[in-house]
């Protein structure tokens, strides 16, 4: 092998590394600024068990200042929109910029705390799948600027109110 193939091969071999990493970790190569969630798994919404090479799950639980909430596999917490009805999604535009929606690329795993009858999806009028728990989409807020944050919780905008999201699937006031 020739020492330019020899460079060509390893050059490819680390882009090929890289792009599977990017994937695993949720990033869109083509936009690196923009983050999708992935769908984790510790207990999938069919019950199975744990495997240990599982990732985080799509939805889990955390303890803040509001009780315990739901958050994304990132830690992110989540909220619902009061203008939404029938589990669809009712915000799109510079509502989805502000609010992005939790977004499904794969499988829903439900993780400790939730309920996996509760984890479903929704079609958006953009076509993506959104991520709904107990009938309410789910969405992140740009001002959370990092886990644990619950900057929306009561938030009125876009044309409703926003709340944080219980395990039981209700909004936190």
């Amino acid at each position: 092998m020739t020492r330019s193939r020899i460079i060509t091969f390893l050059a490819s071999a680390a882009l090929i590394s890289l792009t599977a990493l990017a994937v695993v970790a949720g990033t869109d190569v083509a936009n690196a600024r923009t983050t999708r969630p992935i769908i984790q798994a510790e207990r999938q919404v069919t019950g199975a068990a744990v495997t240990r090479s599982s990732p985080r799950p799509t939805v889990q639980v955390r303890r803040t200042s509001l009780g315990q909430i739901l958050v994304d596999s990132r830690g992110r917490t989540l909220y619902l929109f009061k203008k939404d009805t029938g589990g669809k999604s009712r915000c799109s535009g510079s509502c989805a910029v502000n609010w992005p929606p939790l977004l499904a690329t794969g499988r829903l795993v439900a993780g400790s705390g939730i309920k996996g009858s509760k984890l479903a999806t929704t079609r958006r009028s953009d076509g993506k799948t959104q991520v709904v728990y107990n009938g309410h989409p789910l969405y992140r807020f740009i001002g959370d600027t990092k886990p644990g944050n619950t900057n929306g919780e009561g938030l009125v905008a876009s044309g409703a109110r926003w709340f944080v999201v219980s395990p039981a699937g209700n909004q936190i006031t």
